[in-house]
């Protein structure tokens, strides 16, 4: 079951979910309340019932000194599908290699892309393709740190068209080139919630 087929009276939309320790948390938190998840991913959570103004209330504040926050209204729930759908793009490998972004989360949320970029503009100030841009230097900054994949393979690994035009968006978005970062040793990476 995907967050786009669960019922929504059923579906909670959680911020600031992006990695799997996230997952592991907020399954964790919900099942610390009794609540048996049926599935926890980035940014939802479902539930086998839905749940009452109670335990939504128990649900909030439980997840808030973890940094995580409920969303309610249907516009917030849908950047933050965006979101989420950008993380697990650009640090999970999620779909298909030969399919772009806009396509990717066409698919994913069932809404076409220009109704999704406007939105998601509209609501953070920046674009979707800013966002993906922002996210791919930092997946690229831990993949330099780890040191075990070339600039190459980086840059297949990030969709980027050759290692030249990574190197060329890394300088421009960092400032420095990535065998500088590499020697840095990765002081100036950002929790990808920050990003």
């Amino acid at each position: 079951m995907n967050d786009t087929t669960a019922p929504p009276e059923r579906t909670l939309r959680i911020k600031n979910m992006v990695c799997r320790r996230c997952i592991m948390a907020v399954r964790s938190e919900l099942e610390r309340l009794g609540l048996e998840p049926l599935r926890v991913g980035l940014g939802v959570a479902v539930l086998p019932e839905p749940p009452s103004a109670e335990t939504l209330e128990a649900v909030r504040e439980a997840l808030r000194p973890l940094g995580f926050e409920l969303l309610g209204d249907r516009r917030a729930q849908t950047v933050e599908r965006i979101r989420n759908a950008v993380v697990e793009w650009v640090h999970y490998g999620g779909g298909d290699p030969n399919v772009n972004l806009s396509d990717y989360l066409s698919e994913r949320l069932g809404r076409d892309y220009d109704s999704l970029s406007r939105l998601f503009s509209e609501a953070t100030g920046t674009t979707i393709e800013k966002y993906l841009t922002a996210q791919k230097i930092e997946r690229a900054k831990e993949l330099l740190v780890y040191g075990e994949m070339t600039l190459a393979e980086i840059a297949d690994a990030l969709r980027y068209a050759s290692a030249a035009y990574f190197s060329a968006r890394f300088k421009s978005v960092t400032g420095m080139t990535p065998g500088a970062f590499r020697r840095l040793g990765g002081c100036r990476r950002k929790p990808l919630d920050e990003v």
